[in-house]
């Protein structure tokens, strides 16, 4: 039986969801329906023993931006540092990463997605396993109605004071922060990566030839 999906669309849009941030379109608005509509998309991810435990707190208020940008300039200073320190020597990533946590609150809508630790405490891959393919599913489905993201986490060593400010109850924890904006430019493409022979090993490793 012939696949139902148009392949070439599908890969098109697996190859092509890159990490957005200096072209996330900080004047356009961003409507309320489209992002519960991609929300809608992302919870069919897979979840460990069907839990579900996932929420997702939406942030577009412009105040709460503006806290949520300083908790993520906070940590945002250390990985800086680590990365090149000033803006000499940055890599293009690095300077991407520094426009914007200039930015961040000018961001239209910041989404914090999170999952209940029924670790109590002590999470393990379960716990993050049940919240990054709908994070990733969120992103992709973003992706093909024009709209950019990138997957944050630097205001989490700042997560208890995020969780006052949005009022996440105990228990709950935070995965991320996801900026979303429409973006600007033409189409994305595919990144540059190393050949998938050379990181692939087939019933036992092999370590690849530099």
């Amino acid at each position: 039986m012939s696949s139902e999906l148009d392949l070439r669309t599908v890969d098109h849009l697996l190859s092509t969801t890159r990490s957005v941030r200096k072209r996330l379109d900080l004047e356009r608005p961003v409507p309320p329906e489209v992002i519960e509509e991609c929300l809608r998309l992302a919870i069919q991810a897979p979840t460990g023993s069907n839990r579900q435990g996932w929420h997702w707190v939406v942030v577009t208020d412009a105040g709460k931006r503006a806290a949520l940008a300083d908790l993520y300039r906070d940590g945002f200073g250390p990985y800086i540092g680590r990365a090149g320190g000033g803006s000499e020597g940055l890599t293009r990533v690095g300077e991407s990463a520094l426009w914007l946590a200039e930015r961040l609150e000018q961001v239209p809508v910041h989404v914090i997605p999170c999952i209940r630790d029924y670790t109590k405490g002590r999470a393990h891959a379960g716990v993050w396993a049940s919240i990054y393919p709908a994070v990733w599913s969120f992103q992709l489905a973003l992706r093909s109605r024009g709209l950019g993201s990138v997957l944050t986490t630097l205001h989490l060593p700042r997560a208890a004071d995020a969780a006052t400010l949005l009022g996440i109850p105990d228990g709950v924890l935070q995965a991320g922060l996801v900026p979303v904006a429409y973006y600007r430019g033409d189409d994305f493409k595919p990144a540059n990566r190393r050949p998938v022979e050379l990181v692939t090993s087939w019933n036992e490793w092999v370590t690849p030839r530099a």
